[in-house]
């Protein structure tokens, strides 16, 4: 049996019906959805999803779920369901920051 992980994004212009994907090996299997930039219920919603119909059994969250979403999303699937974030140092942020102004974020 593979362990499932989901990693969830972000992005102003993400249907999470179209923006997914997943990558399997034998023991490993990821499943990556983008969502509504700021649609906190929407990434509820598709991690609940991931983990009813998917078999999700731990997440990663972008950099652009604040703690309280991350809480939210926590509390949502469940305590037997881990949540990690993805996160940077400052320099890490300021330069990703500077990248997404550029492309129209």
């Amino acid at each position: 049996m593979a362990f499932k992980a989901g990693f969830v994004a972000t992005a102003p212009d993400a249907d999470p019906k179209r923006h997914r994907a997943s990558i399997k090996t034998s023991k490993f299997e990821l499943t990556v959805v983008v969502v509504e930039s700021g649609n906190l219920d929407q990434a509820v919603e598709v991690c609940q999803e991931l983990v009813r119909n998917e078999g999700v059994q731990s997440f990663i969250l972008c950099p652009g779920f604040s703690h309280q979403a991350v809480a939210k999303v926590a509390n949502a699937v469940g305590k037997g369901v881990p949540i990690n974030v993805a996160r940077g140092d400052t320099r890490s942020t300021m330069v990703a920051s500077r990248i997404l102004k550029q492309e129209g974020w």
